[in-house]
């Protein structure tokens, strides 16, 4: 683990490997690490950098509506699953005159920077071998599915010059947080939102080109202004949409095996920081060893060519992924993540 290696990565300066982050909610695999190593899990496993984000000191759900979904069985135990609430918008009407200041408010800005520095502070101290992030969760398209769920959200973009009104609600409410987390000492800054599915955008492109991205480059312009990296975060596939979010003032992409790997190197390896890989969590699950071998190998055959390259099983390493399997993918990782004294390939033996 090295913070060095974390933040040359992000500004595309040399380092002596690979920078390296996850994702992860395997409670076996972390309860190994540590019962065998007596390190944290992020300091065992290398890490560079820690996703992380926060949306200020109060919920949402404790200011105004919001709508519950549930969760399905995902961690172990099941300790994560919950049952859908039933929506508080009752018609599409309601979620047309949808005002996300009004219903949840703006704490009082000094009071915002002084919560969000101290977390910084705080979590930067508490893991110093790798990079915190600042960031924001609800930040347009999450927030909305925050408030109003699936099923209302899709009835109110039907309207999409109504729905845009209501995009823009949540975008002020968020450019309050943005430029709050802007006055802070924060490094590197996470703009997380799921504005997509696994099979792309589910509104017209158009009116993510018109009324999406736009406000994404306003949310980040306080941030960069204060110096600040700027990594896009998002599931599923936006690959149609990289040069979109390079042109709104991304410095970097945070992405799932969904989105082409092969076009974000292509387009943006010598100019952005790529956190992601080819590895693919159901891969680790149900793949063999030598599947995972040859999609940690094909992720490095791209890797090396890109200075501000950050290996990352792109979809998380869940619970039900077997710990052999991930410590495998990690001791092959190991094996090939070194940089040459030329940038190229640093190569190693292949694991039997």
């Amino acid at each position: 683990m090295s913070y060095d290696v974390g933040m040359n990565t992000i500004h595309l300066r040399p380092a002596p490997r690979l920078a390296h982050t996850e994702y992860c909610s395997n409670d076996a695999l972390m309860r190994r690490v540590l019962n065998e190593s007596g390190r944290s899990f992020e300091d065992a496993w290398d890490f560079d950098f820690i996703w992380s984000s926060n949306d200020g000191p109060v919920s949402w759900a404790e200011r105004g509506r919001t709508t519950d979904m549930g969760h399905a069985e995902y961690l172990e135990g099941g300790v994560d699953r919950r049952e859908p609430k039933q929506c508080p918008f009752n018609d599409v009407s309601e979620v047309l005159a949808f005002d996300a200041v009004k219903e949840y408010g703006l704490e009082p800005f000094g009071e915002l920077v002084d919560f969000y520095e101290a977390h910084y502070r705080e979590q930067q101290h508490a893991h110093p071998h790798q990079v915190y992030t600042g960031g924001y969760y609800r930040t347009l398209v999450s927030g909305a599915i925050d408030a109003f769920g699936w099923e209302m959200l899709l009835m109110g973009a039907a309207d999409l010059g109504a729905f845009e009104r209501v995009l823009d609600s949540i975008y002020q409410q968020s450019l309050h947080h943005y430029r709050a987390w802007a006055e802070t000492s924060v490094e590197v800054f996470i703009s997380h939102d799921d504005m997509v599915w696994s099979q792309g955008p589910f509104l017209h492109p158009d009116f993510y080109r018109s009324a999406i991205f736009p406000r994404y480059r306003e949310l980040w312009k306080p941030l960069k202004a204060a110096g600040k990296k700027v990594l896009f975060c998002s599931d599923a596939n936006w690959t149609m949409f990289l040069d979109d979010i390079a042109e709104a003032g991304a410095d970097g992409f945070i992405f799932e095996p969904m989105v082409s790997l092969d076009a974000v190197v292509e387009r943006f390896g010598k100019t952005h920081c790529i956190v992601g890989s080819k590895v693919d969590c159901r891969t680790l699950t149900y793949g063999s060893r030598e599947e995972i071998q040859a999609q940690i190998d094909a992720t490095l055959e791209l890797a090396f060519d890109c200075p501000g390259f950050m290996c990352a099983v792109g979809n998380h390493i869940p619970s039900n992924v077997p710990v052999d399997n991930a410590l495998f993918y990690l001791e092959y990782l190991r094996r090939r993540w070194r940089r040459d004294s030329f940038g190229g390939a640093a190569g190693g033996a292949a694991l039997g």
